[in-house]
């Protein structure tokens, strides 16, 4: 019984060909293309709004450098945003729960920042494993933790936004069974029950969009450091 709790972070199969491709791909039909025209419809207009404010606060802190990966950082937003709300319907599959994909989107774009870091300007990049004013004796240890700390970056933005998403579902999940569960015994309770239920998929919600903003957020600050 335990088990089938975590069936639903299995990618879901038609004649044996994983849904997961298509999952991905489904949150791009979500955004509005742009006209030609000279006025465009509200939706465009709030979705122009959203990605200039949005960009605006992830490129104040960097200099000109940095703001060449504006438009990678807001798709890849973006699209985690998308692909953790499309989650929460039922009978959907969220990609972002499995924590290869969130590997797959963290190392590759935190190694990114690191070479280019260290091709741009090696001194900066490397001052940040070596506090000014370290004493001599905590060099070698300083060194050590602050390499530790690098390599750690990826595996920490992937296991927060797998933790974070599989944690809410699972609870999602357990609170819905117990609403069909007391329904026939405790009608009462179970109303309770699915107004907690109401309430924390707005929660989810939250955390949906919230966790795809952190993501790209401490990406922007680890690219901070190398610009």
């Amino acid at each position: 019984m335990n088990l089938s709790f975590f069936d639903q972070f299995a990618s879901p199969t038609i004649l044996g060909v994983p849904l997961i491709i298509l999952s991905l791909a489904l949150p791009t039909l979500l955004l509005f293309p742009q006209t030609k025209l000279w006025m465009g419809s509200r939706t465009q207009s709030l979705q122009l709004w959203f990605s200039h404010s949005f960009i605006k606060q992830l490129m104040l802190p960097l200099n000109k450098p940095g703001h060449k990966w504006a438009l990678a950082l807001m798709s890849l937003m973006l699209m985690l945003m998308f692909i953790n709300l499309l989650g929460l319907l039922p009978y959907t599959f969220t990609p972002t729960t499995q924590l290869s994909m969130n590997l797959g989107l963290a190392v590759p774009l935190w190694l990114s920042t690191v070479l280019m870091g260290m091709r741009n300007q090696p001194t900066n990049s490397l001052g940040h494993m070596l506090p000014e004013g370290t004493p001599t004796l905590l060099i070698p240890t300083l060194i050590v933790i602050e390499t530790i700390s690098l390599f750690i970056r990826p595996l920490a933005l992937g296991v927060r936004l797998t933790a974070n998403l599989t944690a809410g579902h699972l609870l999602i999940q357990l609170i819905s069974t117990a609403v069909f569960v007391l329904l026939p015994m405790m009608p009462t309770v179970a109303i309770i029950t699915a107004m907690v239920l109401f309430l924390l998929t707005l929660l989810e919600i939250a955390v949906a969009m919230i966790q795809a903003y952190v993501f790209v957020l401490l990406l922007s600050l680890y690219l901070q450091e190398n610009v």
